[in-house]
């Protein structure tokens, strides 16, 4: 019975990180993709600066103005943000057979799937030039930025956590709950914090690392005191 669920164990995980590289690489075509579409408005409103740089970023109304038949694009990416959340969300119930199982399936998924993002950008179009260049992270519901090592930390927490989670059967108490709402909350206001002036046209700020780290190590922290309480038992539910 050890052996089985050992082995169901090590299909799931296979599958999840197959899918998260796989999806990894769809996702940085679709940008190298949007890229390409946006540079001429880009070059137009922003002729100094470098095709690789992100920021400042483009208006609503700046885009309205300059190219009027490409606003509706703005509404499609943030549409197609959301139905990625969703597929990434679908397969993980699906691996994971049950409920108990989804949220360490799709932490698998979805941190595969944001570090090979990366991975992959890097060998289309050889961006990020570095762990610290600035990137938008998401859209919804506001331009979410920080420097690409941010995210990068966060994909590897959570794919490691992930693993664990489907490896061994960890019990959430209310408690570490409130922990890793706490984590949660930190990392993304780091995120959200410099949103305004973004959103205005403005070049980002100097990140929250006391910030997201004060999150990132709550986090991870909480997550293995769970682990410690939790005891060794294979998780089950297959």
């Amino acid at each position: 019975m050890e052996k089985s669920a050992h082995n169901q164990w090590g299909r799931i995980a296979i599958g999840l990180v197959l899918f998260g590289v796989s999806f990894g690489y769809v996702e940085a075509a679709v940008v190298v993709y949007l890229r390409t579409i946006s540079e001429p408005v880009r070059r137009q409103l922003y002729p100094n600066q470098a095709a690789a740089d992100l920021f400042p970023l483009m208006t609503y109304e700046q885009l309205r103005s300059t190219k009027p038949e490409s606003v509706h694009l703005v509404g499609a990416e943030v549409a197609r943000e959301a139905a990625t959340l969703l597929m990434l969300s679908a397969v993980a119930l699906v691996a994971a057979g049950n409920r108990k199982l989804w949220l360490p399936a799709f932490a698998l998924a979805f941190g595969t799937w944001d570090l090979f993002y990366y991975v992959f950008l890097k060998v289309l179009i050889g961006w990020p030039a570095s762990l610290l260049t600035w990137d938008i992270l998401f859209l919804i519901p506001v331009p979410w930025a920080a420097p690409v090592l941010a995210p990068a930390i966060v994909s590897v927490s959570i794919i490691v956590t992930g693993l664990i989670a489907l490896r061994r059967s960890v019990r959430i108490r209310v408690f570490h709950w409130a922990g890793l709402t706490v984590a949660g909350s930190l990392v993304l206001l780091s995120f959200l914090l410099d949103s305004p002036n973004i959103i205005a046209g403005g070049l980002p700020h100097p990140f929250a690392w006391a910030v997201f780290a004060t999150g990132e190590l709550i986090g991870v922290s909480v997550f293995f005191h769970a682990v410690r309480r939790s005891g060794g038992a294979i998780a089950g539910g297959y």
